[in-house]
């Protein structure tokens, strides 16, 4: 069945310490006090991780905030279920971030958004740049697109493992298409061999992304370029590319591989 091979395929292999993710939805609550950031990540977590961001979205801002240097920078973590049920909880994620994101646009209008997300969460944070509805589903029964203006506001979408074609298909899922006003400044991160991202075959390669450095540092590279600071992404990792390991073109091409 193939409900009960998702939690193979997408069911994350480390979960974070309590204090992490508790730590990390304070920091995303701002006061009326609070100025806008300069920089603000919004992520969506992988399915079945902890509410906030997750392992691999921890690893990511752990890895960014260094290299903004002087500016300030706080956390959105996407509040939606983030379960197996990816029809109600994609949906649900994809609202919530919208929402936000087009909230922060207007209410922080110099804030920079970097929107991420990890595997689920990536095809989460992928729909939520798409134009229009997907081909074949009926537009009123999924969230409407954001506003073409919004993209001004956000300067970079880094997608962990986001599904590729194949995996969205496996799941009676349309695919992920990353609408034209996010295509250059998005980069898709993909584990050598992770078959949920790439043509590979090694399921354990989905689970490493958070104690893998070189992943996580190439995403965090690529946001702190958009952004005007830190070294940028590694040879070969131009905008919109898919990657695996660091920076060499991931097998397939095209979108979610």
């Amino acid at each position: 069945m193939i409900a009960r091979r998702i939690p193979r395929l997408l069911a994350p292999a480390v979960v974070a310490a309590s204090g992490v993710s508790v730590s990390v939805l304070a920091s995303a609550i701002p006061s009326a006090a609070d100025p806008c950031p300069d920089v603000q990540v919004v992520f969506a977590r992988g399915t079945d991780d902890p509410p906030g961001v997750g392992p691999t979205g921890q690893a990511f801002i752990d890895s960014l905030r260094p290299r903004v240097g002087a500016k300030s920078l706080d956390v959105y973590p996407v509040n939606y279920p983030a379960t197996y049920n990816w029809t109600n909880a994609g949906e649900d994620g994809i609202r919530d971030a919208a929402a936000h994101v087009v909230s922060m646009a207007h209410d922080c209008p110099t804030t920079k958004m970097v929107l991420g997300g990890y595997s689920s969460g990536a095809a989460v944070m992928g729909f939520v740049t798409s134009a229009a509805a997907p081909a074949g589903i009926d537009p009123a029964s999924v969230p409407k697109p954001m506003d073409p203006e919004v993209a001004n506001h956000v300067s970079s979408v880094v997608l962990f493992a986001m599904p590729n074609d194949k995996t969205m298909n496996f799941f009676g899922e349309p695919p992920v298409v990353i609408g034209p006003l996010y295509q250059a400044k998005t980069i898709k991160v993909c584990a050598p061999e992770d078959p949920i991202c790439s043509e590979g075959m090694n399921f354990d390669a989905h689970k490493t992304y958070s104690t893998n450095g070189e992943i996580i540092d190439e995403g965090a590279a690529f946001a702190a370029s958009r952004l005007g600071g830190g070294p940028g992404a590694p040879a070969g990792a131009g905008p919109g590319a898919p990657t695996t390991g660091a920076g060499s073109p991931s097998p397939g091409g095209g979108f979610g591989t």
